[in-house]
């Protein structure tokens, strides 16, 4: 999608974090992605042999690239994660394909790379336990399903109630919204969440969708809150997480403003307050025990 695209270049032309920092993301192996998603259903997309009313599901058409760009963001959130843990924050321009199940896509998600990444870090001995806070407006479904009865990784995700996917899977906690939620009701049951999920802790990890969706001028988020309110919700992210040291892998998430330049606006304000969160825990020493320096971007631009 364009707007990872416009993202990066604005990432890279804000002077926000060190060239460095925006790291190609190798992609997920097959044994990476064979720990969430069924072999036949993995086989099959990688031969391109998903029927039609599976890519219709899915709501891309069917190419190499898409399988190759698809199994980089797989491997960009992992790479995140694994920069979350020896530098406190880490961060994928894209990503966040939640309504992927094990063995079937939707809602254009193809791979689920929030479980990929977790699951791959857990296998490695690396990580024991995580929270999912999704803070897109649509229900993440298929990482419920996934985690579905694993008390290692516990879901939250609040999102608009009538929106899709029309079958919600129950997850840990789900907050549930009515249609235009705005900032105030949506910020006061966001906290409330935030609290009660990391209260079910101590975790080694957190993972933040953080959609853009939830905008008032999103096509298919329903709820309406403004710039600034996505803006406090990020913070309360950030800071809860920073209180408890717990390390913070951030993805992008879904962003379907008619304007492209909007949904980009919210995602950049997102990557924006991180690396100025993490510059803050570093410069006085309150960063999460994992933390070394810097912020690491594991996003590879295509």
């Amino acid at each position: 999608m364009k707007k990872y695209h416009l993202l990066r270049e604005r990432v890279a032309s804000a002077g926000i974090c060190r060239h460095d920092d925006l790291q190609p993301a190798a992609a997920a192996t097959d044994e990476d992605i064979l720990r969430v998603h069924a072999p036949d259903y993995f086989e099959r997309l990688r031969r391109g042999d998903l029927s039609t009313n599976e890519m219709r599901r899915i709501g891309f058409p069917w190419s190499p690239r898409l399988v190759e760009r698809t199994r980089h963001a797989a491997g960009a959130t992992l790479a995140a994660v694994g920069a979350a843990r020896t530098e406190g924050v880490g961060i994928n321009l894209g990503g966040g394909t939640h309504h992927a199940f094990p063995d079937y896509g939707q809602g254009y998600c193809i791979l689920n790379d929030v479980a990929i990444g977790l699951r791959a870090h857990q296998a490695r001995g690396r990580i024991e336990t995580a929270v999912v806070i999704d803070g897109d407006a649509h229900q993440g479904n298929g990482t419920a399903a996934i985690f579905s009865g694993d008390p290692s990784v516990f879901t939250f995700s609040i999102h608009g109630r009538s929106s899709f996917p029309f079958h919600k899977v129950p997850g840990d906690l789900d907050i549930a919204l009515d249609e235009g939620t705005g900032d105030d009701v949506y910020l006061e049951k966001f906290t409330d969440g935030l609290a009660r999920a990391l209260a079910t802790g101590p975790f080694d990890m957190a993972v933040f969708l953080a959609g853009a969706d939830p905008h008032h001028s999103d096509r298919f988020g329903c709820l309406a809150l403004t710039r600034t309110g996505l803006a406090r919700r990020d913070r309360l992210v950030l800071n809860a997480c920073g209180r408890h040291g717990l390390p913070l892998a951030i993805v992008m998430s879904g962003g379907y403003a008619n304007d492209i330049f909007e949904t980009v606006a919210v995602h950049f304000e997102t990557v924006r307050l991180a690396a100025a969160m993490a510059a803050s825990w570093h410069a006085d020493g309150s960063e999460p025990a994992a933390a070394k320096s810097g912020v690491r971007n594991a996003f590879k631009a295509r």
